[in-house]
């Protein structure tokens, strides 16, 4: 992640984003620089405008929120209730899959996250 907030450092100060600089921003920060991914960063921020993929990713999780927020208070109080008894179903379920894991589901969860964090550091 680091890598990503020197070249929006870099933008912000309106200086050109180049291998050089993110890598003097990054040893600045104390940060151990890969060049590999330096030299990745630069070559996938080539084409890309930063401000308008700045104010499209400010955007999104406001949009997001509005629409899941949305949801849950048009669906009142009467849909909490039915929430509950499938909760109390699904747990009353839990013996019946003896041959499935509680957290099968869990691992797939987990790996999904993990390629996202060796991408950014």
């Amino acid at each position: 992640m680091e890598y990503v907030y020197a070249a929006l450092t870099l933008n912000e100060a309106d200086a050109e984003i180049t291998e050089d600089n993110i890598t003097a921003v990054l040893e600045a920060a104390g940060v151990d620089v890969e060049e590999s991914r330096v030299k990745a960063l630069v070559a996938a921020l080539e084409d890309v405008d930063i401000e308008e993929a700045v104010e499209t990713a400010a955007a999104a999780p406001t949009a997001g929120g509005a629409s899941a927020g949305g949801a849950s208070a048009d669906a009142g109080g009467a849909d909490d209730a039915g929430d509950d008894a499938d909760d109390e179903e699904a747990d009353a379920d839990d013996g019946d899959d003896a041959d499935v894991p509680d957290d099968a589901g869990d691992e797939d969860e987990e790996a999904d996250g993990e390629g996202l964090g060796n991408l950014f550091g």
